[in-house]
This record gives structure tokens, sequence and C-alpha cells, in this order.
């Protein structure tokens, strides 16, 4: 189709009582394009401008330009298993939530943030304790998600040693007290049960309860969350490291790590994006790493998600929503 150039500098509608007719399509039509260009989106019945780099909304009714209401799950990294003869299993990184009844800690779910398109948001995915050797565990790192902070779990005791408290409390040795977790957020971690046959190590805490709940030296449980449209658990503690002829102390549901047992079973590390926390160590075995946490977000499939490139992501359809999962990393992001 030709195209029609105006070279007026000025075009007087004003006698007229009807309205310009702009191009018109899905969010799916988009062409690629220049700075300046207008066009009608019938996915959302709204004009959009094309700027440098994107299409993007003009405002409406205020600066700050629409709204849009996103569910959250945050979970930071998890905590690592100290490091020596039956050390404590690192706790689970804290989980908050708005999507569901339940949050971290045994509170409520949380409030759906509504936030702004014309706003960028931080996103940090929290990275595991790093593994130990004769040390006390390493603490998980924080996730963030906008002015949602989950704190990384904290990392199981050492013969003789502290655990750390964190998200969830990482898990005494054998002479020493598990850690506190933080409320809202997570459970403390089990204290050390003394040495001899039936002694051992304590379990870290995990989301939904604490360290040893489920027997002497197994991590607490984490949370299941379907925020993705899937029941998925999150936020489990690491067992606790053993002397040898005990049986392994497993760790909670949601991704936590088992423990050591003397020297001849090692410890498990938390799994990756469930924050859970890592097994204990036993007879000057490593503390293994904790698992990296996850931001996962959920909102209205009218709207569409720029993600930073120093974030690693992807976003999935469930309903009438679309899911972005973030696995790594930190950037910020908006919508539009």
């Amino acid at each position: 189709m030709a195209t029609n150039k105006v070279t007026t500098n000025v075009i007087d509608m004003s006698g007229n009582t009807g309205g310009l007719v702009w191009a018109k399509g899905t969010s799916a039509q988009r062409p690629t394009g220049v700075a300046g260009d207008l066009r009608l989106n019938t996915t959302d019945s709204r004009l959009e401008y094309k700027d440098n780099a994107d299409w993007k909304r003009f405002s409406e009714g205020s600066a700050a330009g629409p709204t849009v209401a996103v569910s959250y799950l945050v979970v930071a990294g998890g905590g690592a298993g100290g490091g020596n003869s039956d050390s404590g299993g690192g706790g689970a990184g804290g989980l908050r939530t708005s999507f569901g009844s339940a949050s971290g800690g045994g509170s409520s779910a949380e409030t759906s943030l509504t936030v702004s398109t014309a706003t960028n948001f931080t996103v940090t995915v929290g990275a595991g304790g790093a593994p130990v050797v004769n040390a006390a565990g390493n603490n998980g790192s924080n996730s963030v998600f906008s002015t949602i902070t989950s704190l990384g779990g904290g990392g199981g005791a050492r013969q003789g040693g502290s655990s750390s408290s964190g998200g969830s409390g990482g898990g005494g040795a054998y002479d020493t007290n598990g850690a506190a977790g933080t409320a809202n957020q997570g459970f403390a971690g089990a204290n050390g049960r003394g040495g001899g046959v039936n002694g051992g190590a304590g379990g870290g805490g995990g989301a939904s309860e604490v360290g040893d709940a489920n027997g002497q030296g197994q991590g607490g449980d984490g949370l299941s969350v379907s925020i993705t449209g899937a029941a998925v658990f999150y936020g489990g503690g690491a067992g606790g490291g053993e002397g040898a002829g005990s049986s392994q102390k497993a760790g909670g549901s949601g991704g936590g790590g088992a423990g050591a047992v003397g020297n001849v079973t090692a410890p498990v590390a938390g799994t990756t994006n469930t924050g859970g926390g890592g097994g204990g160590g036993a007879a000057d075995t490593i503390g293994q790493s904790g698992g990296s946490g996850i931001v996962i977000l959920r909102y209205p499939n009218t709207f569409t998600i720029t993600v930073g490139s120093g974030l690693a992501s992807s976003t999935a359809t469930d309903g009438s929503d679309k899911v972005t999962s973030f696995t790594a990393g930190t950037d910020t992001i908006s919508f539009s």
C-alpha cells in the first residue's frame, strides 16, 4: 500500500467531532516499528507507542500508569551443612508467598503486590551456601522481588561451634544447639543429641516445621506451593551428620539434603531452585552446599513482562495467567 506523507507543519482538525482511527492489531501482530509509531493494541484495547527499544502503553489516569496485581513466591538460598564430625544440617532458605493459603514459618499467605507498569523492579535469586571443610556451614543468600525479601538459610554447626540463624535456622552439631528461623519465613534448626550410639547432629529447619520434627537428625519439611499450576515443595531443611553405624538422616521435603554417616556415606547438597539446606558432614567430611532459591511471579496474561539480561527466566501460561520463573541472577524487570 502506498504511503501518503503530510508535508504541512500544522493539521487542523478542530472542525471535526469524530476521532483519528489508528493502525491496530494484537500484541502478537506488533510490527518492528520505529520510535514514535502509534497503534491500538486490540489484545488489551489500549493505545501504545514505540520508544527507542520497545512498545509502551500511554499512561492512564496518572504518570504511574496502569497497575498489575502480581502473586509471588520468593525462596532464598539454603544454608550449607557444617563440615566436621556429626555436624548440623543447613537450614532452608526463607519462603514468602502470596499464593494459596499459607506462607513460610507457619504464617498465612501474604497479600499480592499491585505494581505500576511504569516502574522497574529488582529480582534477585539467592545462591545456596557454599560447601565447607572443618567449619560451620555458610548461610545462603537472600532472594528479592521488589519490596519482598526472603533471607538465606542458616548454616549448620560444626563440632564445638555454633549454627547460624536465617530464613530457617541451621541445625546444631552433636554438642551444640540449633539456631532460630525468621518469623513468617521458616523454622528453627534442631539441637544436637550428644555423642554415642544414639547421638548425632540436629537437622536444619524447614519452611513448614522445625528440624528433627520427623525423627532425630532429620531436616524439617518444606511447604507445597502451587503458583505454577502444579504442587511443588520448596524450603526443606537438611539432615544432620551421624557417626559410623547410624542410619542416614534425610532432608525434609522441598529439596533438603541428607546428612553424612561417618566417613562412609557422603552428605547430599540441597536441590537447585528449592532453597533446600545442605547435608551436615561427619567424620571430618565436607558440609554440603545449600540449594539455590527461586522467584516465581504470576500475573494476568493481558500483561507482558520485560526481563533484564542478568536474570535467567522462563514464562509459561496457566489458565488466564502467565507464570514467570526466575532461576538465577539479578536484574530489573517491568510490566507492560
